[in-house]
């Protein structure tokens, strides 16, 4: 049996990709998707025809309204060759904007069951921001469950839980690039910042209770994977699919409910003003969090030039 196959009896297997004809190929329960995916694909031959239907459909309409149109046909595409569940993103500019954030996420959940698709295999992705994090809230109140993103930090795992998101996307791959090059340390899979960052989620959200799931996103090799191995979900790209689909070797579980009790956890309870100080006093956390919204409003900001020069 390949460690993809064995990974899949420990963890629940996500694809990191916006393209449904690698998706299809790997199996995975679930998928996600963000703006820099979908630039990607669209991009793509296979996948104009949808990019020009909603363009076509949407001539009236603002480019961002164009967007979600075009998120939601991307979901409802991959909706149909997996068993679970799509992550689509709101708008990054959003990212500070509570009130922004809850409409939208309403807004892509309207667009999702005006096409037949219940609330229930659709997860609202958003950065994990104190406002994000409120919009959350109120969201899953409502039904509409929430992907928190951009997530680099313990703090922003523990007031996402607090408030009752379905699941965090702490990124293994973002939080090992940037001590490699504040260290220049090549870390073993074992000891990599970014994987003693997710376990410490993982063991914290088990001993402590919380039903927030925890899904390890962003990741640079099959080693980082490998560690996390028993997590609740891995989101991988088809490229690092395959290479796990390629291999043979044993699979051991890293990650267990029995064991997070054992962990040294103490539980940690954050206001506003003691969420912002702790993401500031994170180094990492904090330009990370910066960079990696600036990058999602730039590739949506493409993607809306894209559009503007179709019509």
């Amino acid at each position: 049996m390949n460690q993809l196959e064995q990974l899949k009896q420990f963890t629940t297997v996500v694809a990191d990709t916006g393209d449904f004809q690698s998706i299809q190929a790997y199996t995975p329960r679930d998928a996600t998707t963000n703006p820099s995916l979908i630039l990607k694909a669209v991009q793509k031959d296979e996948y104009k025809p949808l990019l020009e239907k909603a363009v076509r459909d949407n001539l009236d309409r603002s480019t961002s309204d164009t967007i979600d149109h075009l998120l939601v046909a991307f979901g409802k595409q991959i909706l149909r060759v997996i068993p679970g569940r799509v992550s689509t993103e709101i708008d990054a500019g959003l990212s500070f904007d509570t009130e922004g954030s809850i409409a939208k996420g309403r807004e892509l959940i309207k667009l999702y069951e005006a096409a037949g698709i219940e609330r229930e295999r659709v997860l609202i992705k958003m950065a994990a921001t104190w406002e994000g994090i409120r919009a959350a809230q109120v969201l899953e109140k409502e039904g509409i469950h929430c992907n928190m993103t951009l997530l680099f930090s313990l703090g922003q795992a523990i007031a996402c839980a607090e408030a009752g998101a379905q699941l965090i996307s702490p990124f293994v791959g973002r939080i090992y690039d940037w001590y490699k090059k504040s260290t220049g340390i090549e870390y073993t899979p074992s000891e990599d910042p970014g994987v003693q960052s997710v376990k410490r989620i993982y063991n914290y959200y088990r001993k402590f209770g919380y039903s927030t799931e925890v899904m390890g996103a962003s990741f640079r090799n099959t080693g980082q994977i490998l560690e996390l191995a028993g997590c609740d979900l891995l989101t991988i790209s088809p490229d690092l699919l395959q290479k796990l689909a390629d291999t043979d070797g044993q699979v051991e579980r890293k990650l267990s409910p029995e064991n997070a009790p054992s962990a040294g956890a103490v539980k940690i309870s954050l206001d506003e003003k003691k969420f912002r100080f702790q993401l500031n006093e994170d180094q990492m956390a904090t330009e990370k969090l910066s960079e990696g919204i600036r990058a999602f409003c730039a590739d949506t900001g493409k993607l809306k030039q894209i559009i503007s020069g179709m019509r």
